[in-house]
């Protein structure tokens, strides 16, 4: 894909003017940046495939950025990924709550393995379960707690408050671990046992039933205060001694807070972001367009090391 003269330029820039070549990156979120759904199946498009590939030929580290958490990231596109990186992928997950690598483990089945880890306090636990006691008090019986340990081998754990939801919940969402439907003081005693890096809450309800609740989302991601998506970016690449400044970060939702603190923001998709690049932005169309500037910032990479 030919690229414009704008995105071009925007890019040559930022690569001679910086260090990307020497001690940058590329940071990147997974679903609808890097990776899509096709008919059930998640694929890394073939164009994105290629320009990954020149950065790991040239030695740059690669993060990955998602929402997902590690079993999950593991289970769908793991393999193919560990197929590009051959060798263990720094990883930051569950909303920048829990950093560390998808790696191949002494039997060659993939793993993770924690770096660094901020799970919720008892009091942000509690503060959150009292807000979803208070959605039950109001009557409202159609919201689930998704809840994410921080032992990666435990998954997603789901609840419901209607105990005929258990198998429904378990259809619909197939990537859950267990689906439970216990009294609430034993949700709240569970949920206090052990450290959890996340809390997803999604209510289906009418708006008019929400009114009520006037600060109240229909989802709504919980972690530690302060840890984000740009957090848990700046984590790992200390951890893996990287400049955020002279990286490239790409993105397209709201949650994808990185892209504020790389050197050059790559916005994919239609989605109007407050996100911009330390350095600057480029606004690119799909991930087709990501594949081409990735390979194209590998290649400029290439030539300003071998000047420098």
């Amino acid at each position: 894909m030919v690229l414009s003269n704008e995105i071009e330029t925007k890019l040559r820039r930022f690569i001679e003017q910086s260090s990307f070549a020497s001690s940058g990156g590329v940071i990147t979120d997974l679903d609808g940046t890097a990776v899509h759904e096709f008919q059930g199946k998640i694929a890394i498009p073939k164009e994105v495939e290629l320009g990954l590939m020149r950065h790991y030929e040239r030695g740059r580290p690669l993060i990955l950025n998602s929402l997902r958490f590690p079993l999950s990231v593991i289970r769908t596109f793991g393999q193919d990924w560990y197929k590009l990186s051959n060798a263990p992928i720094p990883t930051v997950t569950l909303n920048g709550s829990l950093a560390g690598y998808v790696k191949k483990n002494e039997d060659g089945e993939l793993c993770f393995e924690e770096v660094a880890a901020f799970p919720l306090t008892e009091q942000e636990i509690m503060e959150a379960l009292k807000g979803v006691q208070g959605i039950l008090d109001g009557g409202i019986k159609n919201i689930l707690v998704f809840y994410y340990p921080r032992d990666w081998r435990i998954g997603e754990v789901i609840w419901t408050p209607v105990p005929e939801n258990v198998l429904p919940v378990k259809e619909k969402y197939a990537s859950a671990s267990a689906v439970t439907a216990v009294e609430f003081p034993k949700l709240q005693q569970q949920m206090l046992a052990e450290e959890i890096c996340m809390i997803f809450l999604l209510i289906e309800a009418p708006e008019d039933q929400l009114m009520a609740y006037q600060h109240t989302k229909r989802s709504n991601f919980i972690t530690h205060q302060g840890v984000d998506k740009l957090f848990g970016a700046r984590a790992m690449a200390d951890f893996l001694q990287c400049n955020l400044q002279d990286s490239l970060g790409a993105g397209d939702t709201e949650l994808d807070s990185f892209l504020s603190g790389v050197g050059l923001a790559l916005v994919v998709g239609n989605q109007e972001l407050p996100f911009r690049g330390m350095v600057d932005t480029i606004k690119l169309r799909d991930s087709l367009e990501l594949g081409a500037v990735l390979f194209k910032a590998a290649e400029l990479a290439a030539v300003s090391k071998a000047h420098g």
